[in-house]
């Protein structure tokens, strides 16, 4: 008997987590177990630790199993933004005479387009439409049903780097797991967090993470392009850390008590427990130390920016827990991007913040991929009977 559930591996730039879940009512989920554990994270497409990968992920797995009362049988495996890249390729392919597109001839088109990208070092883990075009030159989103002598299309390929996957791999095979995908986490939160209309005209989703943060352009049902840089909200606290002469704990506690609206003056202070005791700290000076990473992270965000749409508008949404939890900070980003930002999260009780944006898109994808494939099979059964 197939399960009903799936679980997720996420790898953020602070923590891995494991969760499990089903489809619950009004296309949210039922969250039946999770496992998650800090680690060193990533920085510049490399494991920090790669020596506790194994620890960290087998403690997570069996945090979630052990929550749940269930057995993981197949792990969906997020591939974070550092180790991928898209790469985006047109297609197409003409038939003898007027037929109705099929689901079967759009995987022809994929499997055509496919063959013109580039695999060194790297293996496909995903491949969306952005758009497909008809023989009357109409663009369309969903081609199948359509009637045409010709399907062309561009297609949005993600590639993961194999060191990534070979790593992996080797942790997953000691395991015990029977059965992998993996999955691009830039996609699948970019698919969950956007609605399908705001992704026809083109967005950009921006995700600030702890250590690493991204930018995608999305359109349709696929990522144009991919930018990543290794700089987030926990660069933040290493800067407060640093220049206050307090431990990283304490920079943590102080950066939560930020707020970057606040004219502060001399006479202004954050009340800190630094060392024992509750302690003032200047929050003029506290403001610039936070401003000054700030504005190093809106510069990086804005290169991406001038890369991908030009002088096009589009709209553009944040996610993530480097930025988005920090008081003023939504804020700040529009004001040095020079256009308003949208802060978007998960839709799920008690997991609703942008901090989880990534674990769940995942959950998302990976339910909406068993929908298919149970859909799919009973066609084949309506289709069995028929015959």
């Amino acid at each position: 008997m197939k399960t009903k559930y799936v679980s997720v591996l996420d790898f953020g730039s602070s923590k891995i987590s494991v969760m499990i879940a089903e489809s619950g009512i009004n296309n949210t989920f039922n969250i039946l177990g999770t496992g998650d554990t800090e680690y060193a994270g990533f920085i510049n497409g490399n494991f920090v630790e790669p020596e506790k990968l194994y620890e960290t992920i087998a403690n997570c797995v069996v945090k979630a199993e052990t929550n749940s009362g269930l057995k993981i049988e197949k792990l969906h495996i997020g591939v974070p933004a550092e180790f991928t890249f898209v790469d985006c390729k047109n297609s197409s392919i003409a038939f003898n005479k007027k037929i109705k597109i099929t689901n079967e001839n759009v995987a022809d088109l994929f499997d055509l387009a496919s063959r013109e990208v580039k695999h060194d070092g790297s293996t496909i883990i995903s491949r969306s439409p952005i758009y497909f075009i008809l023989d009357d030159s109409r663009k369309v989103i969903d081609p199948k049903g359509e009637v045409s002598t010709r399907l062309s299309g561009l297609v949005s390929f993600v590639l993961a780097d194999n060191n990534f996957i070979e790593t992996i791999d080797n942790i997953i095979k000691n395991m015990g797991l029977r059965e992998v995908e993996y999955v691009s986490s830039s996609l699948a939160e970019s698919l969950y967090l956007l609605d399908p209309q705001v992704r026809d005209t083109g967005a950009i989703l921006v995700d600030v993470g702890y250590l690493t943060s991204f930018v995608a352009l999305v359109k349709g049902d696929g990522l144009i392009s991919l930018n990543q840089f290794s700089v987030g909200g926990g660069h933040i606290s290493a800067d407060l850390c640093q220049i206050l002469q307090i431990s990283f704990k304490e920079a943590e506690s102080l950066k939560r008590k930020v707020v970057l609206s606040l004219a502060a003056t001399d006479t202004d202070f954050y009340e800190v427990n630094i060392g024992g005791n509750v302690t003032p700290v200047s929050a003029q000076l506290t403001n610039q130390i936070v401003s000054a990473r700030l504005d190093m992270i809106v510069d990086l965000i804005n290169r991406c920016l001038i890369k991908m749409k030009g002088n096009n508008y589009m709209p553009i949404f944040i996610t993530g827990g480097g930025i988005c939890l920090l008081k003023g900070g939504k804020d700040y980003i529009s004001k040095g991007i020079g256009e308003n930002v949208e802060v978007l999260s998960g839709n799920v009780p008690q997991l609703s913040k942008p901090t989880f944006s990534s674990v769940l898109g995942l959950l998302d994808l990976a339910l909406r991929e068993k929908k298919n494939q149970k859909r799919t099979f009973f066609q084949k059964i309506k289709s069995w009977f028929k015959k």
